[in-house]
């Protein structure tokens, strides 16, 4: 009875640990729930610069996808959570790196959705420290809705600026390749 106790408890460790991911120090969650929606993380990494760890960032999704395209452009719930890694990053690097890859991602072309990226930065306008989270979900009928630390920020509609906001880290000219490539589970 006592190994089957142990064989038990050792599976249920084992796949608990496999279902989180550690990255970047930190571990993100298997699954998140905001409101109805329940999203699984689909891959994990981290944004570094210069060799340094900026943020630990995660995509979660219904269901597992390595295409970066179709997650960009579909109609369903997800969510990217950022967990800030270093003291490197405040407000002002932030809203800085946030604008560039608005840029990237629409390919200078943000006319149509500027005033909703003013809004969307403004999320970002109080300090950040290291240990703060940002979860940018997406939940359709909805739109765009951001939390920090838990605490929602402001919620921003159209299929646009989504398509936009998650290309930042899924397009052409993502803020980090090799987090790309880690986020798809690549």
């Amino acid at each position: 009875m006592k190994k089957i106790t142990s064989i038990i408890m050792i599976l249920f460790v084992v796949g608990f640990t496999q279902a989180q991911k550690k990255v970047g120090g930190v571990t993100l969650p298997a699954a998140e729930t905001f409101g109805e929606i329940n999203v699984k993380l689909n891959g994990a990494g981290v944004r570094e610069k210069l060799w340094i760890d900026l943020y630990a960032a995660g995509l979660y999704l219904e269901k597992p996808s390595k295409n970066a395209q179709e997650i960009v452009s579909a109609d369903k719930p997800m969510s990217i959570k950022l967990h800030i890694v270093s003291k490197l990053i405040s407000s002002d690097k932030m809203i800085d790196a946030v604008e560039e890859g608005f840029e990237n991602a629409t390919n200078g072309n943000t006319s149509a959705i500027d005033s909703r990226i003013k809004k969307f930065i403004s999320f970002f306008n109080e300090e950040i420290t290291k240990g703060d989270i940002f979860d940018i979900t997406y939940q359709p009928g909805k739109g765009v809705v951001a939390y920090k630390n838990g605490k929602e920020k402001g919620t921003i509609e159209g299929m646009d600026f989504k398509k936009a906001l998650f290309g930042i880290w899924l397009s052409n000219k993502p803020a980090d390749d090799d987090l790309k490539d880690a986020m798809l589970g690549k």
